[in-house]
């Protein structure tokens, strides 16, 4: 089998559910690969239903999860140094590791063994790029041959940010600064397919879910605890929209349709993330995410066993 099993797939195909019925099944443990999780209190708009990791009565062990507070900024260098941290303790307890998640430049980072250095705030830069639009800042960050998280700068923070990132990495080559070495983990790689149909009702029935459970009330105590809207914004969409309309900038009717069209975007730039990964050299064996979920643990099953 390999060094790691990894699962990824679009928004709403059921990816959790799914990597902890493999982890029920090879005494595994989860690895989230998800940019979001990582806050405490942000639970609702990240989707981070922690009774998933219940198999029967048995609690599936889970990392990355709840590990910042809300406010931080958590950088792809920083997934790579607590993505280590915890795969290899995971491998030190003779467990096996399940990265699962939707964040693709965090999974490739992982799988392809990204080499990064920490980033500092350049504010020179951040001034100059203040004024720009988003599509002006995207267009910028188009110039830059490295890999970026492009199904995640939907904020002109977090666009401002990559363009930070990329020139930070442009200026440490070339002065020939060393880079932090992470090395590629082989992995037996499972994606999750959905039907587009499906995933857009499934998504929009997601969401209504999510408003009933209290996702505006989630925001609103995250703003009252004295976390800038700015900062929640930077996190995108459910924490974007929600949090553009706690401060009154949109009516609910706008935020719910805006949202709701940004997250569609957000799972088509998903699917053209994981098939850059394909032509990349990475092999994804891909499953139907509307089999039975006995089914799909089987195909998994058959598959890993042909791996050993």
């Amino acid at each position: 089998m390999s060094d790691l099993i990894t699962i990824i797939g679009p928004t709403a195909s059921g990816k959790t559910p799914f990597a902890v019925e493999i982890a029920n099944k090879i005494d595994g443990e989860i690895i989230s690969g998800d940019s979001r999780q990582v806050y405490r209190q942000m639970d609702i708009g990240t989707g981070k239903d922690l009774k998933e990791y219940i198999v029967g009565n048995k609690k599936i062990n889970y990392h990355l999860i709840d590990i910042r507070e809300p406010g931080d900024r958590y950088t792809l260098f920083n997934f790579q140094e607590d993505f280590q941290v915890a795969y290899h303790d995971i491998i030190r307890r003779n467990k096996l590791p399940i990265l699962c998640g939707g964040t693709g430049l965090y999974v490739e980072s992982v799988l392809r063994g990204y080499q990064l250095s920490k980033v500092p705030k350049n504010e020179a830069l951040r001034e100059s790029l203040a004024s720009k639009s988003l599509s002006e800042l995207s267009s910028i960050l188009s110039n830059f041959k490295k890999q970026h998280n492009t199904t995640d700068i939907e904020t002109k923070q977090r666009a401002i940010r990559a363009i930070e990132i990329a020139l930070f990495h442009q200026n440490q080559k070339e002065i020939g600064s060393k880079y932090k070495n992470f090395s590629p983990i082989n992995s037996t790689i499972i994606g999750l397919s959905i039907d587009r149909e499906y995933r857009r009702n499934k998504i929009s029935n997601r969401l209504k879910t999510r408003m009933k459970e209290g996702m505006v009330d989630e925001v609103k105590g995250l703003l009252s605890r004295g976390i800038a809207a700015e900062d929640l914004i930077y996190y995108g969409l459910e924490y974007k929209f929600v949090t553009l309309h706690a401060i009154g900038k949109l009516t609910y009717e706008e935020m719910c349709s805006q949202l709701e069209i940004a997250i569609h975007q957000f799972a088509k730039r998903q699917m053209t993330w994981f098939r850059g990964m394909e032509r990349r050299g990475l092999k994804i064996n891909w499953i139907d995410a509307m089999l039975p979920m006995k089914e799909k643990v089987e195909m998994a099953m058959n598959l890993l066993n042909k791996m050993n």
